[in-house]
């Protein structure tokens, strides 16, 4: 069973994508923060088979809410309302550990969004 990783940005998002017995999490894509982004999800998880979202739940240095976090909630409810199965994943600074990993590229959200899939992959 493939799963969808999310790692939500106000101007970009991140996707990534399980291999097909969910051991392993790929960067796939990077698609625009807009009023069409549940659509663009839905039709991405469609296309690979996924009923299961995993999202980054990105916290301040206090471990408090940040400034993200109110609308990956909305995020987060408004998938399970088109009806999928969404897993929060704690991440902090995944952004950075993918710039880290691989420069900065046009795919870093998208691997950012494979780390807090693969961390939520490694804990199963």
């Amino acid at each position: 069973m493939k799963l969808l990783g999310i790692d939500y940005g106000t101007k970009r998002v991140g996707i990534a994508l399980s291999d097909e017995e969910a051991k392993f999490a790929f960067p796939a894509v990077v698609i625009a923060t807009s009023a069409k982004l549940i659509s663009e999800i839905q039709e991405i998880a469609e296309k690979n088979g996924v009923t299961e979202i995993v999202i980054g739940e990105s916290r301040n240095y206090k471990g408090g809410a940040n400034a993200i976090l109110p609308a990956a909630t909305e995020l987060k409810k408004s998938l399970e309302v088109v009806g999928f199965v969404v897993h929060w994943e704690p991440e902090f600074m995944t952004s950075v550990q993918a710039e880290r990993f691989q420069g900065k590229t046009e795919l870093t959200d998208a691997s950012a969004a494979a780390l807090i899939l693969q961390s939520y992959l490694d804990k199963k």
